[in-house]
């Protein structure tokens, strides 16, 4: 590997970590906020908090781009165990956000907005919840296998170190 490939890659080592926490730190502001609202809140609060995560979309997709095109481009030739596991959770992640939660983050918006706080807006926001736990579950998995990696290649780098 030439001198800016081993540039390449060591940015992309810093790049991705940073914007899978960000991702995962968004979505559990957006699930918080949203079940605290609906707990809590007036309908003033929800519409608030729709907004926000409208709003709050132009941090996460960037985030979750990001965090994909990294992964593949670092996992592409691993075959271990925990890098398989996250290539097999990634585009389960990505459909469920891309086609539930996104769609879903302008319809309740449009409906919360206009008062429209029906069992249709209900229905839909309790999918929106399930969803969102799904992905922070299966990204949390994915962030424990990224740092048991990390863990793994530290470890192996210290043993391969010659000794004094």
């Amino acid at each position: 590997m030439d001198k800016q490939n081993r540039r390449s890659h060591q940015m992309i080592k810093k790049i991705h970590p940073i914007a899978g926490v960000i991702g995962f730190l968004t979505i559990l502001m957006f699930w918080t906020s949203t079940a605290y609202s609906e707990l809590f809140g007036t309908h003033a609060t929800v519409a608030a908090v729709k907004i926000m995560v409208l709003n709050g979309m132009f941090i996460l997709v960037p985030a979750m781009a990001i965090v994909g095109a990294s992964g593949m481009s670092m996992g592409s030739r691993r075959k271990d165990a925990p890098a398989r596991a996250k290539k097999k959770r990634m585009p389960f992640i990505a459909a469920n956000g891309l086609l539930i939660l996104l769609p879903l983050a302008f319809y309740l918006e449009s409906k919360a907005s206009t008062g429209a706080f029906d069992n249709t807006f209900y229905i839909l926001q309790a999918i929106e919840l399930i969803a969102g736990a799904t992905n922070l579950f299966l990204m949390g998995l994915s962030i424990r296998d990224g740092r048991a990696m990390g863990n793994r290649r530290r470890l192996a780098a210290v043993e391969a170190k010659p000794r004094d």
